[in-house]
């Protein structure tokens, strides 16, 4: 997976399924995400083959439910996003799906309540021995590429040691998301303190938040540095 001066779907709950996704391709975006899946619900799902549409699918067993669905079109583009606390389990998971996807993204910065009392999403932003582990863990023993997303910590300077910290996991890419934890969707999202981060480190940095429609796209990459770092999509009016 290639991430440089790549325009990027953002992972969206409820909204990042396999038709969205497909439509967002069409709209230009180059790498497109999945809705996180928790690695304990996963776990739960058999791959099958669905003649029927042309894809693939995750059923959770014992029901109908879809977890996860992709396709061949999509192959060499979608990014598998996963909720964690725990390197062994996330393995496993991401062993079910990584011949099926181009990437597995590790989310590190999921603020809400859910998320945190698992010991996921942003709960991880202040355990960087645990994100080596799920990091490193899944870099050794997975011929996929691995990434993950962090949001903002409460100084620049934190978010990026942290950063650094990741980058020498040897990741390709890191997406930072500008708001904090306790930061509301209606707070702007800070793009200076995303242009830290990219001023840094080598490697690729996504950069995620307020980002609704195509204007947004240079405004954001004038604002955090033209040279490294990938523009994303962010809202459906990013496509009508």
């Amino acid at each position: 997976m290639e991430y440089r001066d790549k325009l990027v779907l953002a992972p969206m709950v409820r909204v990042g399924t396999l038709p969205f996704r497909l439509l967002a391709a069409e709209y230009g975006a180059d790498i497109t995400y999945g809705e996180e899946i928790i690695d304990h619900k996963f776990l739960k799902c058999e791959r099958v083959t669905n003649e029927s549409l042309g894809t693939t699918d995750f059923v959770e067993k014992g029901t109908d439910s879809v977890v996860f669905r992709t396709c061949p079109q999509e192959r060499g583009r979608v990014v598998f996003q996963m909720g964690t606390s725990n390197a062994v389990r996330a393995l496993k998971a991401a062993q079910i799906v990584c011949r099926d996807v181009s990437a597995i993204d590790i989310n590190m910065g999921c603020p809400k309540s859910f998320s945190l009392s698992g010991g996921m999403g942003a709960a991880l932003l202040s355990k960087p021995e645990l994100i080596h582990d799920i990091l490193t863990t899944l870099r050794r023993n997975l011929d996929t590429t691995v990434t993950c997303k962090i949001r903002l910590l409460n100084t620049p300077k934190d978010t990026v040691e942290l950063a650094r910290r990741i980058e020498k996991t040897g990741v390709p890419a890191l997406a930072v998301h500008g708001r904090k934890i306790k930061d509301r969707p209606r707070d702007l999202a800070k793009w200076d303190e995303i242009a830290d981060v990219v001023s840094a480190l080598s490697i690729p940095v996504i950069a995620n938040g307020d980002v609704f429609e195509y204007e947004d796209f240079k405004r954001i990459k004038d604002a955090t540095g033209f040279c490294l770092f990938i523009l994303s999509f962010h809202s459906l009016l990013c496509l009508i």
